[in-house]
């Protein structure tokens, strides 16, 4: 009996045990519930993304790791071959490093005996050079006496012929200088005979400037007195026939002269041909010396006998002497025959057409500093920029014609010295310049021979482009 209170209280205790834990029971099966639809849900969502990641290694990921474990496999066997290929060159190494050592004894060996035997060798050797040595050392000292000998005796042959030879120089250098003294005496009689002829010359002039007043007073006369009378005109042709016979007797003395003259000329002309060595500088000099020619009187007397019904100016020819003018080949300007500056001139020329740039620039510059006032300065200028183009100057060729143009503009050589620069500037492919040179010589000098080569060349050149 005391165990059924026990019981039933047991059993209450359990139903309100049971009936406590039941709502709670509940609430946690239906909060299973849910967190097991959730965990459902999530575990959807999970397996749908790790099938698409799955799919996403197995399209994309796999492939890419299969490549690269063949290529991690290639290069393994490539490693493990060059790996057995190394071993293989290592044995290869150990065995070459042997036979190296093998050899490396040998040599040793047999350095040690050939170094013996190339000892003995040299000492044998030393032994030879220094007794052939000593022999050749003997040989050099007779060679050397025999040398002094012969060079003494050359010597002394040497001296002597030089001692004749200076001496027959000496005597033809006496030889030479007498007769040079004697050519120096003719050429002072030369010019003392042309400075008479000079005399007679202008002598001639006045007589003949005279007849020219004679014959205007009788023309003026005849015209005054020609309707007055006839037989006075007639008297007056007479007179003037006398003069013109007086002119032509004159006239033929001075032609006589002039011949004499000329045969003078000719025999000093030979007599220096055999004491130089370059006669044709000479012969020059001797024909720029060679007076000029004078008019024929015979024209002058026609003039007078016809110079009644005609001008007063043109009835009679002046006998002048007329001064010797620069051509184009001898390129000598005007001056007197027998003035130093001339014949310097010429010897310049002359040399810078044999082709001596260097002494004719050096020459024509001495010329302008020595005679700087001279007639053929603008000359000696142009010649001196001509010498410094044919070195290929052009700069000082330049500066020397612009000096041509500057301090002698009214010389006949500025168009020739622009036509240069122009070429000048040409050759230093200046094109600018050498238009403008060009064209200043068609401007200014539009006659002359210069401006036609100017023109001719700016057309090349327009062609050229």
């Amino acid at each position: 009996m005391p165990l059924q209170p026990s019981l039933t209280h047991r059993t209450l205790l359990g139903v309100a045990l049971i009936g406590l834990v039941l709502p709670g029971c509940m609430a946690q099966q239906s909060d299973l519930k849910r967190t097991e639809k959730d965990f459902k849900n999530q575990l959807s969502q999970t397996s749908a993304r790790q099938n698409q990641e799955i799919s996403t290694l197995r399209e994309q990921e796999l492939p890419r790791l299969r490549g690269e474990l063949e290529k991690a496999l290639h290069l393994a066997k490539e490693l493990q071959g060059r790996q057995e290929d190394f071993k293989h060159r290592s044995a290869q190494l150990e065995q070459q490093t042997k036979k190296l050592e093998q050899l490396a004894a040998k040599l040793e060996a047999d350095s040690g005996t050939r170094y013996l035997w190339v000892q003995k060798s040299f000492d044998t050797q030393d032994a030879k050079v220094s007794a052939r040595l000593d022999e050749v050392a003997k040989a050099m000292e007779a060679l050397k006496k025999d040398i002094i000998e012969v060079v003494q005796r050359t010597n002394e042959s040497i001296t002597k012929r030089v001692d004749v030879k200076l001496d027959e120089q000496r005597r033809e250098m006496a030889e030479n200088n007498k007769k040079v003294e004697q050519i120096s005496q003719k050429f002072a009689q030369f010019n003392q005979a042309l400075t008479g002829f000079r005399e007679a010359l202008t002598g001639l002039n006045d007589r003949v400037s005279e007849g020219e007043q004679v014959s205007k007073n009788l023309t003026a006369r005849v015209d005054a007195d020609s309707k007055a009378t006839a037989a006075h005109a007639e008297d007056i042709n007479r007179s003037v026939v006398s003069v013109t016979k007086a002119l032509e007797t004159v006239g033929k003395k001075i032609t006589a002269r002039l011949d004499e003259q000329d045969s003078r000329i000719d025999a000093l002309a030979k007599t220096v041909e055999h004491v130089y060595s370059k006669p044709t500088l000479l012969q020059q000099g001797i024909k720029s010396a060679q007076p000029p020619t004078v008019p024929n009187e015979s024209a002058a007397g026609g003039g007078l006998a016809s110079a009644v019904p005609a001008e007063p100016e043109a009835t009679t020819a002046r006998a002048t002497i007329v001064p010797l003018q620069e051509s184009p080949k001898s390129e000598l300007p005007q001056g007197s025959f027998d003035s130093p500056d001339r014949a310097r001139y010429d010897r310049l020329l002359a040399m810078f057409r044999d082709g001596d740039l260097e002494g004719a620039r050096q020459g024509f510059t001495g010329f302008l500093s020595e005679y700087p006032n001279s007639g053929l300065a603008p000359n000696a200028r142009f010649w001196l920029g001509e010498s410094y183009y044919g070195k290929k100057d052009f700069q000082k060729a330049i500066d020397a014609y612009d000096k041509v143009e500057i301090d002698y503009p009214s010389s006949e050589k500025v168009p020739a010295a622009l036509l240069k620069k122009g070429y000048a500037y040409l050759a230093m492919k200046d094109m600018k310049r050498a238009h403008s040179a060009f064209r200043q010589v068609m401007t200014l000098y539009p006659g002359s021979a210069e401006a036609g080569r100017a023109s001719d060349k700016l057309a090349q050149l327009k062609e050229a482009r």
